[in-house]
């Protein structure tokens, strides 16, 4: 099969072709896994983590990818989820140990034997992958492959934060950057919130506009003060700067979900300016966001399909992973990318 493989860590700015194309043997799935042809797999900010070693994957090489879209082509000896022929997602959860206290309470996200596609297992940047049947998904009818992929972790992760901050109708809600997740749950805010405003936060012209095109009632700089108190953010920046501006916005007993994996070292000193009186005090809250349990996926790929959620997708040959991860690094960003896998 067709693979776009990381074999070294590196960083983008000085290397802006990370991965390589190489034939790999087509996985041969054991068990309870299945085989998944691979139609689409969407491109997450995770993989520059990856690549860039902020999250590093604990053995090179490495097929990334953890947005994956495909047909089940072959099944192991002991499954029963699905038939050949069938449409499934695979997210980031890849696999979590099950008999843990964590598992047991339906937290698989904090499981310590939690597995992830794409960084602990090869994942989606190919032409074939495999995984437990447990932890594949049926995509819903309505969606192509490309609108499915992101939904695997842009839309799930954007469902968990979201369920994380509490929001209620009427109340403000905060995005500070606003890429695949962000714009996923600005869709979302409009449909189950409908009197709630969204107020986004974005370095990118180009994003501001966009997010007011969906519906935001403002946009502006990410150090800007927003026009009025807002009782809930969600940060998806990989720096520090935006968390200590958006600390500045929230209100009184508000509280700050910040959706991502790592935080870059860059700008740590930006913590150093956290004032208890101006950022904290008045009871506000932080809280992180960790991985998806496979409830996320589930729940979230049902109200997709009851809401007929749909994200701006840009289209990727597999050959051109490498592009699209630098357009995701320099942000240059509309909604989702995803890369077409014949």
């Amino acid at each position: 099969m067709k693979a776009m493989v990381l074999t070294e860590i590196c960083s983008l700015e000085e290397n802006h072709t990370p991965l390589e194309l190489m034939e790999l043997p087509d996985p041969v799935p054991a068990g309870e896994e299945i085989l998944v042809k691979v139609s689409a797999c969407g491109v997450c900010h995770t993989e520059l983590d990856e690549i860039e070693g902020r999250t590093p994957p604990p053995h090179l090489p490495i097929v990334l990818g953890h947005q994956v879209v495909g047909r089940v082509e072959a099944t192991g000896s002991r499954t029963s989820t699905f038939r050949i022929g069938e449409r499934v997602g695979v997210a980031w959860i890849y696999s979590a140990c099950g008999i843990c206290r964590f598992c047991m309470a339906g937290n698989e996200n904090l499981c310590p034997d939690f597995k992830a596609t794409g960084r602990d297992i090869n994942g989606g940047y190919a032409q074939y992958m495999s995984v437990p049947q447990g932890f594949a998904y049926r995509i819903p009818q309505g969606l192509s492959d490309s609108e499915a992929a992101p939904l695997m972790c842009a839309g799930a992760i954007g469902y968990r934060s979201l369920r994380l901050t509490g929001l209620k109708d009427g109340q403000n809600l905060g995005l500070t950057g606003f890429g695949a997740s962000g714009h996923l749950v600005l869709k979302m805010v409009r449909h189950r919130y409908p009197r709630a405003k969204v107020f986004v936060f974005a370095r990118s012209a180009q994003e501001r506009a966009f997010s007011l095109e969906l519906g935001a009632v403002w946009a502006g700089e990410v150090a800007e003060e927003s026009p009025e108190k807002l009782h809930c953010i969600i940060d998806t920046t990989p720096a520090w700067e935006p968390v200590v501006a958006a600390l500045k916005n929230l209100d009184s007993g508000g509280r700050l979900v910040i959706n991502a994996i790592r935080k870059e070292e860059t700008d740590k000193d930006s913590l150093l300016r956290i004032a208890y009186p101006t950022h904290l005090w008045l009871e506000k809250e932080i809280k992180s966001v960790a991985n998806i349990s496979r409830s996320d996926v589930s729940e979230f790929l049902a109200l997709a399909a009851e809401i007929g959620l749909r994200p701006e997708v840009q289209e990727f040959a597999l050959e051109e992973a490498n592009e699209a991860l630098v357009e995701l690094k320099t942000k240059r960003i509309r909604g989702a990318k995803v890369l077409r896998i014949d």
